[in-house]
């Protein structure tokens, strides 16, 4: 009976690491346009907070476009210069071409707002309507 009970356990220990690892991976889903950033969208009284994971990505690589009832936030994420000819030991994060597009709830929004600092974009839209 101890075995069992311990052998159950070790699978389920087994298949929550299984788990980890593909959530791990999934992190910057490979899209047909290239990347997907992860991101996070929040709804207060008056605004939609949108928060996606943009690690090394300067602001002037990002565009922000809003229609069709979505939110699509395309750019490049480029490896630095200086690291062009380094040997890659390990390489997870990704690199080239995003773009993600998110539905938004019913209503009419205007940007009010862009900021990208510690790896985040932050995008605030105004609830108009």
């Amino acid at each position: 009976m101890q075995r069992t009970a311990t052998g159950l356990l070790w699978a389920d220990a087994l298949a929550a690491l299984a788990r980890a690892e593909r959530m791990h991976r999934g992190f910057f889903e490979p899209a047909p346009a290239g990347w997907e950033p992860p991101v996070d969208l929040l709804e207060t009284h008056d605004e939609l907070v949108l928060i996606a994971a943009l690690p090394g990505v300067r602001v002037s690589e990002v565009e922000l476009v809003i229609g069709g009832g979505e939110l699509a936030i395309i750019g490049i994420r480029r490896l630095p210069a200086a690291l062009h000819n380094a040997r890659i030991h390990r390489m997870e994060l990704p690199h080239g071409r995003f773009e993600r597009r998110v539905p938004l709830p019913a209503g009419t929004y205007d940007l009010v707002r862009r900021d990208l600092s510690d790896g985040c974009l932050t995008v605030v839209l105004r609830k108009l309507g």
